[in-house]
């Protein structure tokens, strides 16, 4: 009897449960309903911090293809602190380790984005055998093309600036709509340029406001009496982003806005008189069911966990790299953030369609 824990840890997404279902029922499939158990991690890394599971049963991952969420919860838990021992005097990574072996697995199976591979490659090293799956609507892993849960963040993004430009052109007014992204913007280009927006602004390019101003200023000369922005929420200004680490964490820290898009607006506005109005669809672009391409590739991906387990390649990361799922070792990309380059041919693209990056 095989046992197989599996888990979903960090920011929920489209997807994780049509992953989920693809890996148990590829093992299933494999080893018949009675050849494999599988235990549900409750919550991420804290359930397996923490003991807190549940075995499945092959009807526990029927009707979940189209669910949105994790029918296992989730947590996060920052890499930083896994070796900290926390105020329950717990050791985290003695404790993963301990509950591991106390269900007597043969493999965890991890779904998750950056911070949730760091731990993964972590409890490889510290011996366990491990696979992961690439989650995030922020398409920011290294090794992999896609991340699960990304198209149909775009999917939503897009129809916020599709529904966006009705509104713009019938008050004339300047829209920016704040899309998510931290530190990279594959979001916000993808959604941007879907969505027709005439600036896309993203962590990468840092933006210059008069450069801004003077695209929306020459859209108004030629007659086009609005404008539609796409920004993503770690956009960052040419004065912000030369200034040194410190400072400008601090500088970003006393931001009297709720978020840099409200800047740009009242810079806009002030600049212009145009009427700047601020959408942040927020959550909702990590929320409902997965997009029939994420079914797809998570379904994908599933499969190619569940064919690592059974081949006990371990110490892996399931990932799309020239539209072919091949496995990466987590060693590899652990740690590591994809960013976009600032002369990729999307970016060269949407130049070319006279797109405007602020800069």
């Amino acid at each position: 009897m095989k046992r197989i824990g599996i888990l979903t840890s960090g920011g929920d997404c489209q997807g994780l449960n049509s992953t989920i279902r693809a890996v148990a029922k590829s093992l299933y499939y494999h080893y018949g309903n009675d050849g494999v158990e599988i235990i549900g991690i409750i919550d991420g890394y804290r359930g397996l911090i923490y003991g807190e599971y549940k075995t499945m049963k092959p009807e526990d991952f029927s009707g979940i293809l189209t669910m949105g969420g994790t029918i296992l919860g989730t947590s996060r838990q920052p890499f930083k602190l896994m070796r900290v021992v926390d105020e329950n005097s717990v050791d985290k990574v003695a404790s993963m380790k301990k509950n591991y072996k106390k269900l007597n697995l043969d493999c965890l199976v991890v779904l998750g984005g950056n911070g949730t591979q760091k731990t993964a490659n972590l409890l490889s090293e510290e011996g366990l055998n491990v696979v992961s799956l690439p989650k995030t609507i922020d398409n920011d892993l290294w090794g992999t093309d896609k991340t699960f849960g990304f198209q149909s963040a775009v999917d939503i993004a897009t129809n916020v600036i599709d529904c966006i430009h009705t509104t713009a052109t019938s008050h004339g007014r300047v829209f920016i709509v704040e899309v998510m992204g931290h530190k990279v913007g594959w979001l916000t280009l993808y959604a941007g340029i879907a969505g027709g927006a005439d600036i896309i602004l993203i962590p990468e390019i840092p933006y210059d406001i008069d450069s801004v101003i003077k695209t929306i200023k020459a859209r108004t000369a030629s007659g086009k009496n609005f404008s539609i922005l796409a920004v993503a929420e770690g956009a960052i200004s040419k004065e912000l982003a030369a200034m040194p680490k410190k400072k400008k964490k601090a500088a970003i820290a006393e931001m009297k806005y709720p978020s840099i898009s409200y800047k740009i607006a009242e810079e806009i506005e002030a600049a212009t008189g145009q009427e700047t109005r601020v959408t942040v669809p927020g959550h909702f672009q990590r929320g409902g069911s997965p997009d029939a391409y994420d079914r797809v590739l998570s379904t994908r991906f599933g499969v190619a966990a569940a064919d690592l387990i059974i081949n006990k390649k371990y110490g892996n990361m399931v990932a799309l790299v020239n539209n072919e799922v091949v496995a990466v070792p987590l060693k590899d990309i652990a740690g590591k953030l994809k960013a976009v380059p600032k002369d990729c041919e999307v970016v060269q693209a949407a130049r070319k369609m006279g797109i405007s990056f602020g800069d």
